[in-house]
This record gives C-alpha cells, sequence and structure tokens, in this order.
C-alpha cells in the first residue's frame, strides 16, 4: 500500500513538475509580443495545408508500427501491425500526460495484446530512439549546409551555452559503466535483486542488437526514410499555412524540424512552452537570416506554434484515445482464445 502511495505521488509530482516546466516556458516565449499580430495571422491561416500536414502525422505512426514488426521478428516475435499501431499511439497519450513515460506504456501495452516481454520490446525501442537521433543529425548536417546562417543566429537568441568536458565526463562515465557490466555481470546473475535486472539490462540489449539479426535490412531503411519524410512534411506544410511563411523553401523545412525536435526534448507537457520558445528563437534566426525583423519572426514562430503543436496534440489524443477501446479489445480476444 506504501509502495502505491509512493508511486502515485511520484506521478503527481512529475506531472506538477512538468506543467511547471510548460508555463515557465511558455511565459518566456510570450512575453514582450504583440498578441495582434499573432491574432491576425490565426485568422487568415488556410488550414487546408493544416489537414494536408496532419495526413503526413498519422503516416508516420503507420511507418512506425511496421517497421516496429520488423525489430520485433528477430526475437521470434511476429505481431500485428494494427496492435503495434495501438500500443505506439497508447505510448504517445502517456507522454501528454507524463513526459517519457510512453515508452514503458507502449511495451507494457504490446504486452498485453501480444505476450512480447516488456524488456525485449523496451529494447527495440531504445533502438528506434537510437535510429531517431541518426536521422536527426542527418537532418542537422542538411541544414548546417543550407542555413547556416540560421543556426548560428539561433544559437547566440536561445542562449544555449554548451560545455564540451561536461559531455565528455558523461560519454564516458556511461562508457566505464557499461565496460564494468559485461566483465562483471555472469558473477552477480544469480543474486536475487541484480540477477533480475541484469536479465531485464539483457533484453534490453536484445532488443538493441536485433538491427544487426534483420532479414529486410532494405525494409527497415525505406520505413524509416517513411517515418523522418512524414516528420518532414507534417512540419513544413504548417508553413503554407500562413502567407507571411509561405515562401519558405525546403532548406528552412530541414531548420524548422531541427529546432522543433529540441523543444521537444524538454520535459514539458505535450511540449507546451518548450516548442513555442524553440519556434520563437527559431523563425527570429531565419528571418535575421533572410534580412528581416527579428521580432516579426518571434511574432510568426509564436504563429506557426500555434497550429503546429495543437495539431500535434490533437493527432496524439484521437489517436491515443481510440488506443484504448481496440487494445481492451484486443486482450478480451486473447481471454476467450
Amino acid at each position: 500500500m506504501e509502495k502505491k502511495s509512493n508511486k502515485t505521488l511520484k506521478s503527481f509530482l512529475t506531472i506538477v513538475i512538468s506543467l511547471a516546466f510548460a508555463g515557465f516556458f511558455l511565459w518566456l516565449a510570450l512575453r514582450g509580443l504583440d498578441f495582434k499580430v499573432i491574432q491576425k495571422s490565426l485568422a487568415k491561416a488556410n488550414y487546408i495545408w493544416v489537414a494536408f500536414a496532419a495526413v503526413f502525422a498519422l503516416l508516420a505512426y503507420w511507418f512506425r508500427a511496421i517497421r516496429w514488426n520488423l525489430l520485433l521478428e528477430p526475437m521470434g516475435h511476429k505481431i500485428s501491425s494494427s496492435n503495434a499501431l495501438w500500443s505506439l499511439s497508447f505510448g504517445y497519450l502517456m507522454n501528454l500526460t507524463i513526459p517519457r513515460s510512453g515508452e514503458v506504456a507502449r511495451a507494457t501495452a504490446l504486452y498485453g495484446v501480444e505476450k512480447v516481454p516488456v524488456d525485449k520490446s523496451f529494447g527495440t525501442i531504445i533502438l528506434e530512439r537510437v535510429v531517431d537521433l541518426i536521422c536527426m543529425l542527418g537532418f542537422l548536417g542538411l541544414t548546417l549546409i543550407f542555413k547556416y546562417e540560421a543556426i548560428l543566429a539561433f544559437y547566440k537568441n536561445s542562449g544555449i551555452n554548451i560545455n564540451p568536458n561536461k559531455i565528455f565526463l558523461v560519454v564516458g562515465g556511461l562508457a566505464v559503466t557499461g565496460v564494468l557490466f559485461f566483465v562483471f555481470k555472469n558473477k552477480f546473475v544469480n543474486v536475487p535483486v541484480l540477477g533480475k535486472i541484469i536479465g531485464f539490462i539483457d533484453g534490453i540489449i536484445q532488443g538493441l542488437t536485433s538491427i544487426f539479426k534483420l532479414k529486410e535490412k532494405g525494409k527497415f531503411i525505406i520505413y524509416t526514410l517513411g517515418i523522418w519524410v512524414s516528420y518532414y512534411f507534417a512540419a513544413y506544410l504548417v508553413c503554407f499555412a500562413l502567407p507571411e511563411t509561405s515562401d519558405f523553401t525546403f532548406a528552412d523545412g530541414f531548420f524548422i524540424i531541427v529546432v522543433g525536435t529540441l523543444g521537444m526534448i524538454i520535459p514539458a507537457s505535450g511540449g507546451i512552452g518548450a516548442f513555442n520558445l524553440a519556434m520563437k528563437y527559431g523563425f527570429m534566426a531565419l528571418f535575421l537570416a533572410m534580412g528581416k525583423s527579428a521580432e516579426f519572426g518571434g511574432e510568426m514562430g509564436l504563429t506557426y506554434s500555434f497550429i503546429s503543436l495543437p495539431l500535434q496534440i490533437f493527432v496524439m489524443l484521437v489517436m491515443g484515445l481510440i488506443s484504448i477501446p481496440m487494445l481492451a479489445k484486443a486482450r478480451n480476444n486473447i481471454i476467450e482464445e
């Protein structure tokens, strides 16, 4: 009973902290801006382009669900695409309540309908994040090539100060921990608590290494490209909804998806506030690089964020809420069988 109450308290505090993050970043994003400009831009926006962006957002869900099947197959688990889709959607829904809880929720949901061990499916989810990082680095590379001036402007406006020594220490510490784990893990595998932890980590490693056992590597690459092309157009097409940004180029789209992803990394509820602030600074940088007003760019960045972010949250809510009865139905079918 005490463990349950502690867990509830922890969840409550996590939600409160994430909401506080959202409120703080939203305040930073909104201060000192002319809301009338933003209201006028929203009023004359062409929302047909937003509908097209929503189609690509949904396509990204489908590609990711199908690709998940490929990652689980080498471990002997052939799951249905629909169960993968609804487990994925449920995970994204949980991320709206407690940031970063979606990965565990997704793996747990899949276990409920497909009996795939949580540690193994969680390992594939971590692998997905690694692949996502590689794809993001690809977009960053394209942005550095085509929008280098905007990158410099964004860095100066955002106030980001990265200390290379701290990054080196973190990476080095993780590397040493990993080496020690592989060297000594067999000595502790029979210890009650440590044995379970080692077993769980081994399951994650199995999931991570499943990419090397893929029979259809070509399909994996195609689905990965499908996911990120969909993400790109879900972000870029929103620009055409606003007359002030309808002349943005493909290269501008690369910059927007990189900056937007940076905003979504911050553990604020649904990306609220953090995404808005990232778009404010991002559009200020773009407008500066174009020789235009940074202040007006910030207003357009917020306008864009007030369309793009609600679109993302709407898709998460709709897909997530649909996933609940669909997963329940799938679990009932297993029980009946």
